[in-house]
């Protein structure tokens, strides 16, 4: 851990506005930097989340409090989960003993929280559009005086979004917004891509005044940068070169990641304090490695999670053959488009959450071609802790409006490693969901039918059917119910989209019909079966209900959903009474 600050008293605890650090005195100010990291190091380790970005980003986080009067003047962090110091300065202390749990302080920038953040965001590249928009609108009221800040980096300017708004903010005499890059040179993984080497000239050349680069972790130097950014009329750029996981020994020596994000881990060591069961991602990435060894037209694409997504295992294996894009997610599948028309089968693995971004590119890119493209979607569902911007619970009602997309959704490791093959041999698009959770034990099917199987049959008052990892918790559902003399059958029908001409024939063979899925809803897999197969039938659609879900344990979350095995059943028995 980082050496205390041999202070009688803790400076940390005398800061409970920028105000107070504005007043702390400079010779003070490396001594208070030692403090945080010592904070977030015990902290973090404490409840898991975004621990090497934060270490990272001390200094430049001072500095912008002692220069920048915030709430009045904007500051705009891209990502946000590098803003775990600006909550620390901002009079959010306490509140770290509950970081991104249950009705705790949020991982990620949250108005709600504090009139210091502006905007919630966790979805990178964007926050150079809020300044923009921020910018635009200041000058239009005629307000002057406030500076607006926006903080990027940790990848954000591998995503075009990025980019487009550097163009507009580039057209921005008389808005003199402040960019701020966090130059680590990485996001999760090292930053791919040639605009990393060219900032100084390229951002010139668009019209900004570039001021650096400038050491990261010097305080004095990144003011005296942000004083001079202040004062000029036009928009300019201070480019900060920092370390990611500065500080921490165990952040710097992991090389793969520098501690982007943790679980709960020993602080001393920097190792998780549980060992931790075996995931979807991993069955997925083995297996991935398994398929390409006998299909060498095979590719994988990532955007800037190698490692979270489970592609670095393939990357390894097959040097050449896995694509890191950076945080672009329609590059992504447009890259993807193009691979197979030349005869390769792209898979590409995303969270289900950032396969919002990339929409169009899906639909008119890759489905309206009729392209093999694989999408491997992972954390989706409720992911737990990371809250409402990364909970991946839209993506089967998205995907249900794309003509000829096949979706599957697993229930267990072995049903994951069929799908996957079964996606891999498509000859159009195919996409494949499941969760941020351990892949738990194997469901085994009574009978397989038509491609669906039947997991449970007891007769034929009620049928279940369970998209994905919604299995386990109708399975219990049915015991229970079973129990109570409900006869009761529970059916996966293993590719959800489109809708298995054989579930007209199973949903018409029960009295009443509940669909059960860990995504929005409204216009989800149940909504696509109760449309398809639900003339005259009696159904009801269990899943997340259409709001932001805040953070949470992913059982908590669930629980509150009603999608566990008493919440299922409890649905039942009210349906069925009515």
């Amino acid at each position: 851990m980082a050496a205390s600050s041999g202070l009688e008293d803790p400076l940390l605890q005398t800061i409970s506005s920028p105000r107070d650090l504005r007043l702390l005195p400079s010779a003070h100010l490396q001594a208070l930097a030692r403090e945080i990291r010592e904070f977030l190091i015990g902290k973090v380790m404490a409840s898991g989340g975004h621990l090497g970005s934060n270490l990272g980003m001390v200094e430049i986080t001072i500095a912008l409090h002692r220069v920048f009067h915030s709430p009045e003047d904007t500051l705009l962090f891209d990502t946000g989960h590098q803003a775990y110091v600006h909550k620390l300065l901002t009079g959010r202390q306490a509140g770290f003993d509950t970081l991104r749990a249950l009705g705790g302080l949020s991982g990620y920038p949250s108005p709600e929280e504090s009139p210091h953040d502006h905007i919630g965001n966790s979805h990178a590249s964007t926050a150079l559009g809020y300044a923009d928009g921020i910018a635009k609108a200041r000058r239009l009221k005629g307000e002057e005086g406030r500076s607006v800040v926006a903080v990027v980096g940790d990848g954000a300017l591998t995503g075009g979004l990025a980019w487009e708004s550097l163009n507009n903010l580039s057209d921005g005499e008389g808005r003199p917004v402040i960019v701020v890059l966090n130059d680590n040179g990485r996001s999760y993984a090292p930053t791919h891509g040639g605009c990393a080497r060219v900032f100084g000239p390229l951002l010139e050349s668009l019209g900004f005044v570039y001021l650096g680069p400038v050491d990261g972790h010097d305080i004095a130097a990144v003011e005296r940068a942000l004083r001079t950014a202040r004062t000029l009329p036009s928009p300019s750029v201070v480019h900060c070169k920092t370390r990611k996981g500065y500080g921490y020994r165990p952040a710097e020596l992991d090389l793969g990641e520098h501690m982007h994000a943790i679980p709960v881990s020993d602080p001393q060591t920097g190792k998780p304090l549980s060992g931790s069961s075996r995931t979807w991602t991993q069955v997925f990435a083995e297996h991935l490695c398994a398929l390409g060894e006998t299909r060498p037209g095979l590719v994988a694409i990532t955007a800037a999670m190698p490692g979270p997504t489970g592609l670095d295992a393939f990357g390894k294996r097959f040097p050449g053959r896995m694509f890191d894009v950076g945080i672009a997610e329609q590059h992504a599948m447009v890259s993807a488009a193009g691979l197979a028309m030349e005869g390769f089968h792209p898979v590409v693995a995303v969270y289900a959450t950032f396969l919002n971004r990339a929409f169009d590119q899906v639909l008119l890119d890759v489905a309206m071609q009729g392209l093999p493209v694989t999408i491997v979607l992972d954390r989706a569902g409720i992911t737990g802790p990371d809250g409402p911007s990364h909970h991946g619970m839209w993506d089967l009602a998205i995907l249900s409006a794309v003509p000829g997309l096949r979706v599957a959704a697993p229930r267990d490791g072995r049903r994951l490693r069929e799908l996957l093959e079964e996606a891999v041999d498509c000859a159009g698009p195919a996409a494949l969901r499941f969760p941020k959770a351990s892949a738990g034990i194997e469901l085994a099917a009574v009978e397989r039918s038509e491609g669906m199987d039947v997991l449970w049959s007891s007769g034929h008052d009620v049928l279940l059917i369970a998209i994905g990892a919604m299995a386990e918790p109708c399975l219990e559902a049915a015991a229970m119910l079973s129990a109570e003399g409900v006869g009761v059958s529970v059916l996966d029908p293993r590719w959800v989209l489109p809708v298995t001409p054989g579930l007209r024939q199973a949903v018409g063979a029960h009295q009443l019909v509940v669909t059960v899925e860990d995504g929005v809803v409204t216009g989800g897999a149940g909504a696509v079966i109760g449309q398809e197969c639900g003339t005259g039938q009696r159904m009801r659609h269990l899943g997340l209900p259409p709001a932001f879900i805040q953070h949470g344990s992913r059982d908590q979350l669930l629980t509150e959903a009603g999608l566990t095995g008493p919440g299922i059943a409890h649905a039942v028995r009210k349906e069925l009474a009515r």
